[in-house]
């Protein structure tokens, strides 16, 4: 199927399609290992169509949920963890000296 074929279908559509792709997929996987697959081309064909559908299909969810940003952290944060790194390294200093 042509992704422009593909774009035209509703999610709900898509999600059929993939489901019947797959089924085909899993036969064609057993017609291979019985021997009696004579077209090999399918195989990849059908693999493809998969990854199409899937990909238009998150995008097509992608374009109706809206982005939400995260919170950028507060400068606070940044000062405590200097402060930390600061106290640990005065921790650190020997309280004996080497003779």
């Amino acid at each position: 199927m042509k992704s422009a074929d593909v774009r035209a279908l509703t999610l709900d559509q898509l999600d059929d399609e993939v489901l019947k792709l797959k089924k085909e997929q899993f036969n064609l996987r057993f017609q291979r290992a019985t021997g009696q697959l004579e077209n090999t081309s399918r195989v990849r064909v059908i693999r493809r169509d998969i990854a199409r559908m899937k990909t238009i299909a998150v995008q097509k969810r992608a374009a109706e949920t809206p982005v939400v940003k995260a919170a950028a952290k507060p400068k606070a944060a940044l000062v405590t963890t200097t402060a930390k790194a600061a106290k640990r390294a005065k921790s650190n200093k020997p309280n004996k000296t080497k003779k």
